[in-house]
């Protein structure tokens, strides 16, 4: 049998009550929306392991073969990703990145900026509730990284009562006690 994965996804830090950190922590829990300090922590930990990555990679000389192949396909992925601008494809530039730019790329920060949410809370509710699609595909995960080429085709499910499915249970129950009240206002009056 294989062994299963163990490694964390995340890294708390060392001293657990620096006031300045803990500001910061709180700021941006509000910001985005996040539900616990655990998913600032585990960006933190993906943002350490790829500038630990661009560090390694610029100790080697200029034209090293690891170096240029190694560091096009981390630049390339961030691009993708939308972390890095295209105009900064350095690997000193992603030394510079912060936790906010992964932030910006998550899903429920991204429905909010584009309208179809009220608040950036709203945005993960209706995420969790499977209102939100990516392309074809219902995504329900509000720390879901969009891609630059997905950004255009997040829009409503088609099973949302906001995309134009069936209506919500409370709404069916309305109109069917409306249509009742109508029904049984028309046999009083004859």
């Amino acid at each position: 049998m294989p062994k299963p994965n163990v490694s964390k996804t995340y890294k708390v830090p060392k001293r657990p009550f620096e006031s300045a950190r803990l500001d910061q922590e709180l700021k941006l829990a509000g910001e985005y929306g996040l539900r616990n300090k655990r998913e600032i922590y585990r960006v933190g930990l993906t943002l350490s392991k790829i500038r630990r990555a661009a560090r390694d990679l610029l100790t080697r000389p200029e034209k090293d073969a690891r170096r240029l192949f190694e560091g096009n396909a981390l630049i390339r992925r961030l691009i993708r990703v939308g972390v890095l601008d295209e105009s900064k494809a350095k690997l000193d530039y992603v030394l510079g990145l912060k936790i906010e730019d992964f932030l910006e790329r998550r899903l429920q920060t991204q429905v909010f900026k584009l309208g179809l949410a009220r608040s950036i809370h709203h945005a993960r509710v209706l995420i969790r509730q499977r209102h939100i699609r990516v392309g074809k595909q219902i995504v329900n995960i509000p720390s879901f990284m969009v891609r630059l080429d997905s950004q255009k085709h997040i829009d409503f499910a088609l099973t949302s009562p906001y995309g134009g499915g069936r209506a919500g249970r409370v709404k069916r129950k309305s109109l069917k006690a409306a249509e009742n009240k109508d029904a049984g206002g028309e046999e009083d009056e004859e």
